[in-house]
């Protein structure tokens, strides 16, 4: 376990979201307010740096449903990926991740069935949410960190 949580302290993880989901939006928030270390990167499924990024991991670009995980080169989806989020936050947060003893299959069908009802429930956005400067710095644009460093 102490391997796994140093590993996590010191990749960079990237989380690509549904872009106009209402829900992925309050989720990116509630990462940011708890990320001081700015480990998180984010990108819309929508933006080119999206589709690239869903590209290079073998992932379909036009499956919004599912949220994706990039972490060492490596892409996590639905549940796992929902999981690993927690498990690579500070504090108690690392402890949600002990569902990862749930079945897959069974996580995954929970997953599938708030992925299908997330616009109804949630509602829906035309535009990407980006609240602040601060914010916006940690989303991914055109294949380049917004600081204009390559991904």
């Amino acid at each position: 376990m102490g391997r796994r949580k140093k590993t996590c302290r010191k990749d960079s993880v990237i989380l690509l979201i549904d872009g106009s989901c209402i829900l992925c939006h309050g989720i990116t928030r509630f990462v940011i307010r708890r990320d001081p270390s700015l480990r998180f990167r984010f990108a819309a499924f929508q933006s080119s740096a999206g589709r690239h990024l869903l590209m290079t991991q073998g992932l379909a670009a036009g499956d919004p449903d599912t949220f994706v995980l990039i972490q060492g080169g490596r892409a996590y989806t639905k549940s796992a990926a929902a999981l690993r989020v927690f498990r690579c936050m500070p504090g108690f947060w690392p402890v949600l991740s002990l569902a990862a003893i749930v079945p897959v299959s069974v996580r995954d069908r929970v997953y599938d069935w708030i992925a299908r009802g997330r616009h109804r429930w949630f509602g829906r956005r035309e535009n990407c949410l980006l609240p602040d400067l601060d914010i916006r710095k940690r989303f991914i644009d055109e294949g380049r960190e917004t600081d204009g460093t390559e991904i």
